[in-house]
């Protein structure tokens, strides 16, 4: 005989959805985090295009 925690309700319907609810929730939580992170790094490389544009000296026909 099987002890409870794996029996035959290991494998319900029941279980299986609650299982499938925490992965999600755990693949949105990373997807949030990564999307933070991307924000940031377009952030830093939009700062970092403009300072460059800045700095350069204008070329004047003449």
């Amino acid at each position: 005989m099987l002890p409870p925690f794996c029996a035959s309700s290991c494998h319900s319907t029941d279980w299986r959805h609650k299982h499938q609810k925490r992965k999600l929730e755990m693949l949105r939580f990373w997807r949030d985090g990564i999307e933070r992170q991307l924000a940031a790094i377009n952030a830093a490389i939009s700062t970092l295009e403009g300072q460059i544009e800045r700095d350069q000296p204008t070329v004047t026909q003449g």
